[in-house]
């Protein structure tokens, strides 16, 4: 599995071009990719990271990192998944960074996302579904949550770079990726769902030898 990684996060190097400030997700498969990424630094303006931990690794490569707000839109960004349908929906959040991966996959031109073979599926929903909250609103977030068929866990002893809880929903068949995140989003308390439908990827990468790109 991690070999799948590496060979997705390489491959995603091929999008970055001279001059441009790259945004940067976080996990296991974009561990690679910083790697790779660090091996051109010299090519590229700097980063912007969607975590504290991504932050920290760009910077241990000395990769300036940038705030969203000072750079405006962006011309790229690489994060993985964990889960990829075939219309390039994702399930994201298993790391918890789900809120900022969201805002800057929204401020990017061309969303990348790179994946190994296990991470694509048929259908979303058997990696339980994350969803960010306002920590007054758990207890009414997670009743909509169970009226909508899933079953939210709240992730013990967790909490997002933003100081919330998440409620991870277990038990979905998300054949209607956009509807679905839709309506998560509009109950009052939720910061984010953890479905990119709406904003998808543009291109996934799929570390397979050699890599699979679709």
């Amino acid at each position: 599995m991690s070999e799948g990684k590496r060979l997705a996060g390489e491959k995603a190097v091929d999008y970055v071009e001279d001059g441009m400030i790259v945004g940067v997700g976080t996990g296991s498969t974009v561990a690679f990719f910083i790697e790779a990424l660090a091996r051109v630094k010299d090519r590229i303006a700097g980063t912007v990271s969607s975590s504290e931990q991504s932050t920290a690794a760009l910077r241990a490569h000395g990769i300036e990192v940038f705030d969203l707000n000072s750079t405006g839109a962006l011309s790229l960004y690489v994060d993985g998944a964990d889960e990829c349908d075939g219309g390039k929906n994702l399930i994201k959040g298993g790391g918890g960074a789900l809120t900022r991966e969201k805002i800057i996959a929204e401020a990017s031109a061309k969303f990348v996302c790179i994946i190994d073979p296990s991470k694509n599926v048929p259908v979303l929903g058997k990696f339980p579904l994350p969803v960010e909250v306002i920590p007054m609103a758990q207890s009414l977030v997670e009743r909509r949550l169970i009226e909508l068929g899933g079953k939210p866990v709240l992730r013990a002893g967790f909490t997002t770079d933003n100081g919330n809880p998440i409620l991870d929903v277990h038990g979905l068949q998300i054949t209607d990726p956009v509807g679905l995140e839709e309506t998560i989003n509009q109950i009052p308390g939720v910061v984010t769902v953890g479905l990119f439908a709406r904003r998808r990827a543009d291109i996934v990468i799929e570390g397979v030898d050699p890599p699979r790109i679709w």
